[in-house]
């Protein structure tokens, strides 16, 4: 029967892989790639032979319908992404969903996500807690920082290298200096540290870091 597996891959270290998201990649006829070249050394490492084609936010619109296709002929496809859960900040909801009103089966692997370590590393309340993913660079961007202020549960982010000084800055600036927060950096990679502290302790300890790699921000809810 086709079915659409949602296979999560590691954020960092290799070995956080399942043995069972090996089987299937491994025996799936196609497997959807964020990265071809990302994915093909993950691939190669455990000697995965299986047909890699690239299914990203530039292409996924265009190719929808031809994987949908694909799998209703009976193929079994894997959709993985660079790193981590696909669809969680990642391509994959558009084939996920069209895939429910298509009839094809769809079974996602439970696996690594960046979200959780980070969350309960960062010793802030979790048990309740909203994602909010990446901030918008633009175009609503200030709504939803002025929405986040009255927020009472604990706030979990994603945010790049690049925009990283300037997340912590407005955060400082919408939520309150005193606020509790917490920076996870490269979570299960050699580098891996968590920065903790107030919004303004953070705030001053970025400028001074050289800011590389990816990043989960956490931040307590208003009291």
């Amino acid at each position: 029967m086709p079915k659409l597996y949602v296979v999560p891959t590691p954020i960092g270290n290799l070995e956080d892989i399942t043995l069972r998201a090996l089987r299937i990649l491994k025996e799936v006829d196609v497997i959807l790639s964020e990265d071809t070249r990302t994915s093909g050394r993950l691939l190669r490492h455990y000697d995965i032979s299986s047909k890699l084609m690239a299914y990203h936010k530039f292409n996924e619109h265009k190719n929808l319908s031809k994987y949908i296709e694909m799998l209703k002929q009976g193929s079994q496809v894997a959709l993985i992404s660079d790193a981590g859960t696909p669809a969680i900040s990642d391509p994959g909801f558009l084939l996920v969903r069209e895939c429910i009103r298509e009839g094809v089966e769809v079974e996602c692997l439970p696996g690594a996500t960046a979200l959780i370590p980070a969350l309960v590393s960062s010793g802030l309340p979790n048990d309740r807690f909203v994602f909010e993913g990446f901030l918008p660079h633009k175009k609503g961007r200030q709504k939803r920082l002025l929405a986040l202020k009255d927020e009472e549960r604990t706030i979990v982010l994603f945010e790049s290298s690049h925009r990283l000084v300037k997340a912590i800055h407005e955060l400082t600036e919408y939520l309150g200096m005193e606020r509790q927060a917490a920076i996870a950096k490269e979570l299960s990679k050699m580098h891996e540290s968590v920065w903790r502290g107030t919004l303004e302790e953070l705030s001053r300890h970025v400028i001074n870091q050289v800011v590389k790699g990816e990043f989960v921000i956490i931040v307590a809810g208003r009291e």
